[in-house]
């Protein structure tokens, strides 16, 4: 497998992410909480070091080619420069996986790209954080139907917006790689001349999701997932 772009075409590696609880950051608690009373501690416990075998996959595939000058694109980054290399420090001290890959990368001449529009991120995060902070049944399910009304128009417009960034700033004959949660639909509105290389398949991240989210999974079935992710 080649690692390079030719002259003429741009290249994009696609890793579709799993986030472990450091990428939450102020929401881990609260969705730790629930994911552990929904599926009971010891599934969430094999979740988690399925979360942190994957990660440690992705690294070693990234520690197996030359990075520098590739464009890094990342899942919430809103910012680069040096607003952008201190949100991925403080992702580093935070224990993100994520940010520890994203960090090595750059270390070994990859470049830092602003990836998102911060008024889609944020809208997101506080209408998410609106249904994790709310203090009765009424609010929650007010929050909860507010947040499922606007979250598959945000979802889209941030794939547009991610989708748009990487056709601006990847130049002909470049490689990037892109971090990026498993429900987002970037590549199918990305320009036919970049050629894109999924790392991990998006299908299976979500269908490894769906799984562990569902309390009467088949064993069979999300070990199989499991194993892949790994």
């Amino acid at each position: 497998m080649s690692t390079e772009a030719t002259d003429s075409m741009r290249k994009l590696y696609v890793v579709p992410i799993i986030h472990n609880n450091a990428d939450l950051g102020t929401l881990a608690t609260a969705i730790d909480q629930a994911s552990q009373a929904q599926l009971g501690q010891q599934s969430w416990l094999r979740h988690q070091d399925t979360v942190d075998a994957f990660w440690d996959s992705i690294a070693g595939f990234m520690n197996s080619f030359e990075v520098a000058g590739f464009n890094l694109y990342q899942d919430g980054l809103i910012a680069d420069g040096e607003m952008g290399m201190r949100i991925v420090e403080q992702g580093v001290k935070d224990g993100s996986k994520n940010y520890a890959i994203i960090a090595h990368l750059l270390q070994n001449g990859a470049r830092l790209i602003r990836t998102e529009d911060f008024y889609l991120v944020k809208t997101e995060y506080d209408l998410l954080k609106n249904v994790i902070d709310a203090k009765s049944t009424a609010e929650r399910i007010a929050a909860s139907l507010k947040f499922k009304l606007a979250a598959e128009d945000l979802l889209a417009k941030r794939d547009q917006y991610i989708a748009e960034r990487i056709d601006e700033t990847l130049s002909q004959g470049e490689s990037g790689i892109l971090f990026i949660g498993a429900y987002h639909n970037i590549i199918q509105r990305l320009p036919h001349d970049i050629e894109v290389q999924e790392v991990k398949e998006t299908r299976k991240v979500r269908e490894y999701h769906l799984l562990h989210t569902e309390t009467s999974h088949s064993n069979e079935g999300i070990g199989q997932l499991e194993a892949y992710l790994m």
